[in-house]
C-alpha cells in the first residue's frame, strides 16, 4: 500500500474509530486474487466486542464507498481486534497487558518471561516466576532494554482479581439480556 493511500485511509477511518473510543492499531491492504483485502485492526483498554466491529465495519464501508481512496478495484473489508500474539510495541499495549504473562527479548541478549504488575512511562514492574519451588521475584525493566515483547498465552492460569471483574461484567450483561 502506498504511503499516500495509507495516509488517506488513516485520515478517513481514524475519526470513525476514535468516535467509538477505540484505537486504530493498523490498516493493511493485501492482494487476494482479483480482489484486495482491507484489514482494519482496532483495540481499546476494555477490549473490542464483535458488535463494535460489525457497526464500525458498516460505517467504514459507507465512508469508503463515498470516497475514491480504494480506487475502482473490488475489495473486502475486515474490521478486527489484534490477536493475542501481537507484539507489544506501544505504551498502551503494555498497560492493557497488566496482570498478563509476557515474553520479552532484551537488547542485552537475554530472554525474560514474567508477569506485568505495573507500567509507567519509563518501563515495567514485573514478577518473575520462581524456579523449583522458589518464590517469585520482582524486577524492573525499562522500555529501552526491551528489543521485542509479546503476551504469552496461558491456558491453565489461576483466576485473579482482573479475571473475576471480567466475569462479573459478563454476568451483568447476561442479566440485562
Amino acid at each position: 500500500m502506498s504511503t499516500t493511500q495509507s495516509e488517506r485511509l488513516r485520515g478517513l477511518l481514524e475519526p470513525l474509530v476514535a468516535a467509538r473510543d477505540l484505537d486504530l492499531e493498523e490498516i493493511e491492504v493485501t492482494p487476494a486474487g482479483k480482489r484486495r483485502v482491507l484489514r482494519i485492526v482496532v483495540d481499546s483498554d476494555e477490549g473490542v466486542q464483535l458488535d463494535e466491529c460489525a457497526e464500525l465495519s458498516r460505517e467504514a464501508s459507507q465512508v469508503l464507498d463515498d470516497s475514491d481512496v480504494m480506487g475502482g478495484a473490488p475489495y473486502t473489508l475486515e474490521v478486527t481486534s489484534p490477536g493475542a500474539d501481537r507484539p507489544l510495541t506501544e505504551l498502551r499495549h503494555y498497560r492493557r497487558a497488566v496482570g498478563r504473562l509476557i515474553k520479552a527479548q532484551l537488547h542485552e541478549g537475554g530472554e525474560l518471561v514474567a508477569r506485568i504488575t505495573a507500567v509507567d512511562d519509563a518501563g515495567l514492574d514485573l514478577e518473575v516466576p520462581g524456579v523449583k519451588g522458589r518464590k517469585p521475584s520482582a524486577r524492573r525493566v525499562l522500555f529501552d532494554e526491551i528489543a521485542k515483547a509479546r503476551v504469552e498465552l496461558e491456558f491453565n492460569r489461576k483466576s485473579d482479581k482482573r479475571d473475576a471483574q471480567h466475569d462479573e461484567k459478563i454476568d451483568e450483561n447476561k442479566e440485562e439480556a
